[in-house]
């Protein structure tokens, strides 16, 4: 599945090395991973960004993580207090929860302004539907 390209216009964060404006794509693949493989998923991506940089700025930024039933686990370089190392510089945090009662994933406490919107929610659950 993929995510029609969306407007990213949350902070200006990434403007100085990505430029504006910022659109944000959501790309749902059919093949699992192993979660264990998420570290080197991450280090992999990282290694996409660089080889597609010009001038040492980033051109594109890769956030892989995987999606199951119950929740959204985003990787990252950076650690923070609800970040859970997972290996090889790598933190996992869960970014969304799935709410029964709701139908929908909802935002952690710390979850990224972007990923707690009802947009992100809706492409996340139709995702969710074609896990199930």
């Amino acid at each position: 599945m993929e995510s029609q390209p969306l407007p990213w216009e949350y902070s200006d964060y990434y403007t100085e090395e990505l430029g504006s404006p910022i659109q944000r794509k959501f790309l749902f693949f059919r093949n699992m991973i192993n979660r264990e493989n998420l570290s080197d998923i991450k280090l992999a991506t990282n290694e996409i960004e660089e080889r597609l940089s010009t001038g040492g700025k980033r051109n594109i930024n890769l956030d892989p993580g995987y999606l199951t039933p119950y929740n959204v686990i985003l990787a990252s370089t950076k650690n923070y207090s609800h970040r859970i190392y997972i290996g090889k510089g790598i933190f996992a945090e869960v970014t969304l929860i799935y709410k029964e009662k709701d139908h929908r994933y909802q935002p952690h406490l710390f979850t990224y302004r972007d990923y707690a919107s009802d947009g992100y929610a809706e492409i996340f659950s139709r995702a969710r539907k074609l896990l199930k």
